[in-house]
């Protein structure tokens, strides 16, 4: 029995898709950072191989928000064939978001800091999950995190194929072709001037914002109501199997 229960840890130990399911922090040393995470594999990893990788989506929290209170996208993610990692973003150690001022400018420092962590987790996680496809990245993130997911993507990141913001306010999505977006939005709350699309360039670009009526937005976590979460995931799911704007808001309206 003994040696059945090594050679099973042996095995657990070496097989590449299960390797680091147990990390719940990773250490930039560059930044002396503690990096909490966790990390959710797709339903049929088994399917998951060097040649053909399967897709990688990091959800960002929203801040103040736990980086676990989004199960429902992971849980969504990982039916859609995809491997997900959710970060926390904020540290205690960290100084609070600003309030006051041209806020795109006294929050600079933060999201800067957030993209940063944004790479670090995709060049740590990359070497050590290769049936993961890290070159084409979808990016998720709530409020705060939307606005980081935003600003990585504007700095140029060049392996972000996707981008799904709930709610975020501050930093202009990405006006770039090659990006497809998705913003949902909650109808408490404007966005900041810039943020979202002139009427020609969302006939320019591949993106969709959709508000859904009556949601708000500190309620686009696992504690928001059960029809605000279904309303989430059927458009992420819709955006994910490449339906168009019109069908996406059709989809919602009924």
């Amino acid at each position: 029995m003994n040696k059945l229960v090594i050679a099973l840890i042996t095995l657990i130990a070496t097989n590449a898709n299960a390797k680091h399911t147990d990390v719940s922090v990773l250490h930039d040393k560059a930044r002396s950072r503690s990096i909490p995470i966790e990390i959710t594999f797709p339903t049929n990893a088994a399917r998951c191989k060097t040649n053909t990788p399967c897709p990688v989506a990091f959800i960002s929290a929203g801040y103040g928000v736990s980086h676990q209170d989004y199960q429902f996208l992971s849980k969504t993610l990982a039916h859609q064939g995809y491997f997900s990692v959710a970060i926390r973003h904020e540290l205690k150690t960290d100084p609070p978001l600003s309030v006051t001022g041209n806020l795109y400018e006294t929050r600079l420092e933060n999201w800067q800091r957030g993209a940063k962590t944004l790479d670090f987790v995709r060049n740590t996680l990359k070497s050590d999950y290769p049936h993961y496809d890290f070159d084409n990245l979808l990016l998720l993130g709530h409020s705060n995190g939307g606005d980081i997911s935003s600003l990585l993507i504007n700095q140029g990141a060049s392996y972000v194929s996707g981008l799904v913001t709930l709610d975020h306010r501050r930093v202009p999505l990405p006006r770039n072709k090659a990006i497809s977006v998705l913003s949902i939005r909650g109808s408490d709350f404007p966005a900041d001037k810039n943020v979202l699309y002139t009427v020609p360039e969302s006939q320019t670009y591949p993106v969709c914002v959709i508000e859904v009526p009556n949601s708000k937005h500190n309620d686009m976590t696992d504690e928001g109501p059960a029809w605000l979460k279904q309303s989430m995931v059927t458009l992420i799911k819709g955006y994910l199997h490449g339906k168009t704007c019109p069908t996406l808001k059709d989809t919602l309206n009924n």
